[in-house]
């Protein structure tokens, strides 16, 4: 049996944006129960991080990188790259990557809500990035034509949400994903948000529910002898293949 290989990421932005990005709860409290978690389960992950975050909160930043987990970059201000100009995209790409790479070597990149036009993927070329993971196989975007690139597209298998489900809901789904199979989660997901205004998939099941779950999903994968990898290291492969 072919061993699975397995990538779990963290987008470590403002809480829940666009609806409540102007909070930091999910950085304050939501990331250290994510960090002892993956260190009592012995995974490193890859923290997809905007400069905002890395400024308002470098000990975070410094926290991760500690625990031997990969730094990756999510922009400055997470905004939608398919709502900004190039330029706008240029600085977006080139301030996150000055001010993410004075705490460690950056090379995987993930655009905001997972959306970035394929024009971009140059500007990641030009600044210094091998690998992408901004796309997804469940987006509509995934199934276009893409342009010719140096950078390694990593994509994400499923959102986020889905690994809130219930067992029986989510298990089956899980383990029917082609290998490598790529997960993300963000640090609001473990604080509470189940009163707050949002979508529904935004706030069900958050906090305790929601690290509880993961847990169980590391745990699913570690009977099954997953191999858990940073997407540093599954882009490594892809281009060693």
């Amino acid at each position: 049996m072919t061993r699975i290989s397995i990538s779990i990421s963290v987008d470590f932005e403002p809480d829940c944006p666009p609806y409540l990005s102007s909070t930091f709860r999910g950085i304050e409290r939501g990331a250290p129960a994510l960090l002892r978690l993956f260190g009592d389960s012995n995974v490193r992950a890859t923290y997809f991080t905007t400069g905002e975050v890395a400024e308002k909160y470098p000990e975070a930043v410094r926290a991760l990188i500690a625990g031997g987990h990969e730094l990756g970059c999510h922009g400055v201000t997470h905004t939608a790259f398919d709502t900004l100009a190039e330029h706008d995209a240029r600085w977006e790409i080139e301030r996150s990557s000055d001010i993410l790479r004075a705490f460690a070597p950056v090379d995987s990149f993930r655009a905001p809500y997972l959306r970035f036009p394929e024009p971009y993927v140059a500007l990641l070329e030009q600044n210094g990035f091998t690998t992408d993971s901004s796309l997804a196989k469940y987006k509509r975007s995934f199934y276009r034509t893409r342009q010719p690139t140096t950078v390694t597209r990593i994509p994400a298998s499923m959102t986020s949400s889905v690994l809130r489900l219930p067992r029986a809901i989510r298990n089956p789904w899980l383990l029917s994903l082609s290998d490598p199979v790529v997960l993300f989660v963000h640090p609001w997901e473990f604080v509470d948000l189940t009163h707050e205004k949002l979508r529904y998939d935004c706030r069900f099941r958050t906090g305790a529910f929601a690290l509880q779950a993961l847990g169980e999903v590391i745990a699913l994968f570690r009977e099954r002898d997953a191999e858990f990898l940073t997407i540093r290291e599954l882009a490594a492969r892809e281009r060693a293949a």
